[in-house]
């Protein structure tokens, strides 16, 4: 099945909810569905998604402020959720995109008229959550699709990923737990 149509992507996201036990609002579960099939149909903002050189298109510049905010809160929300391999090979972090996509929703909802503000503050605090479908959505469609154990660490480690926790504790039984900064007093 190659989902183009929103009832197909509203059938994965619910799918996906499921398996991960993650909740989202209503007007943000719609948002990832308009997101996906807008996304499906037009394969032209795939090859944008794919090439991380999008945020310094010039196209963008052209823009006002609020719509250069959504496209990097999407193009990072997608980027993130479905294609974190692309993210590895240009040695950018998940967690990078992640802060990116939250901070374009967070200045969004703060200067958005109050119910489209409400939808970005949605979208802003459940970023990691709606990356986590994302990621859920790509193993129901493809099992190879997996986190590795060690992609898995770093993006729980930088967000908080819940998906990514679950990953981790499929291959060991050993809890992870976050690494400490160390000052240089400490070296002293």
């Amino acid at each position: 099945m190659n989902p183009t149509s929103a009832p197909q992507w509203h059938s994965l996201v619910n799918k996906a909810q499921h398996l991960t036990g993650s909740v989202i609002t209503d007007r943000a579960e719609n948002y990832l569905i308009e997101l996906l099939a807008q996304f499906s149909a037009k394969p032209l903002m795939m090859a944008r998604v794919l090439a991380f050189d999008y945020l310094n298109d010039p196209l963008l510049q052209t823009k006002s402020r609020s719509e250069r905010l959504k496209d990097i809160g999407d193009h990072c929300l997608l980027f993130a959720g479905l294609f974190p391999q692309h993210a590895e090979r240009r040695q950018v972090r998940l967690g990078h995109m992640v802060e990116l996509g939250q901070n374009a929703y967070h200045q969004l909802h703060e200067s958005a008229p109050f119910e489209a503000g409400g939808l970005y503050a949605d979208l802003a605090r459940g970023f990691v959550t709606l990356m986590d479908l994302l990621h859920a959505i790509r193993e129901l469609r493809d099992e190879r699709a997996r986190l590795t154990p060690l992609h898995a660490f770093d993006l729980w480690n930088d967000t908080g990923s819940q998906h990514a926790l679950r990953v981790i504790r499929s291959f060991t039984d050993a809890t992870p737990v976050k690494p400490t900064q160390y000052s240089d007093s400490f070296l002293m």
